[in-house]
């Protein structure tokens, strides 16, 4: 099923801005095929599935960093007032179980979250420690692809995003552009405490 045009045009927004985010391990010339393929894939009609497996190397390199950081660093933060190295995970966690949630789907069991809000705030302010983060980022991202795809069909759903009024499909590609954001936030965190995001290793 081909998305719809007003999904694709926002999809390829995605695509182009998140080339021109990456962990510094790309070069110009990289950056422009990224680009020059999406324009390609935005005139035959993006599928849903161009999102999903953007979904799913974020999801592989989350999952990568969490195990990779020594619990020590968990609590490390570049300065007071900002979110620790264990506090981005667990961020991003919450936000996983959250906006499925909006979307009608319901958390795993243990997760604690659903469409209140309140929930999201309070997942994020438990202590937890390493190996639990671990497991909630692995479980949290397989939530987000398995919500992904039981709303493919739905894309163009009215939904409420706090206060004002968007689609499931708009919704999907915030979710994933805020999780990169994040990753960006995990990559700088690690590489400041000398651990080399192991998928950059030779």
């Amino acid at each position: 099923m081909r998305d719809s045009p007003k999904f694709a045009s926002v999809a390829l927004a995605c695509v182009v801005l998140m080339a021109g985010c990456g962990s510094g391990e790309g070069d110009a010339g990289a950056q422009a095929e990224v680009v020059a393929n999406a324009a390609v894939g935005a005139e035959a009609g993006l599928e849903l599935a161009n999102l999903r497996r953007t979904l799913e190397l974020a999801r592989d390199k989350f999952s990568q960093l969490a195990v990779a950081m020594p619990e020590g660093d968990y609590a490390w933060a570049t300065m007071d007032g900002v979110r620790s190295v264990g506090a981005v995970f667990q961020h991003v966690v919450a936000d996983n179980y959250f906006v499925p949630s909006l979307m009608g789907m319901t958390a795993p069991e243990g997760a604690g979250v659903t469409n209140d809000v309140e929930t999201f705030r309070a997942f994020q302010a438990q202590s937890l420690s390493k190996a639990e983060i671990v497991a909630h980022v692995e479980a949290s991202f397989a939530f987000m692809i398995e919500s992904m795809d039981a709303t493919a069909a739905e894309l163009d759903r009215a939904m409420m995003l706090g206060q004002s009024e968007t689609t499931v499909g708009d919704v999907w590609i915030r979710a994933v552009v805020h999780l990169h954001e994040h990753l960006g936030q995990s990559i700088a965190y690690a590489r400041s405490n000398g651990v080399v995001p192991p998928w950059s290793m030779p």
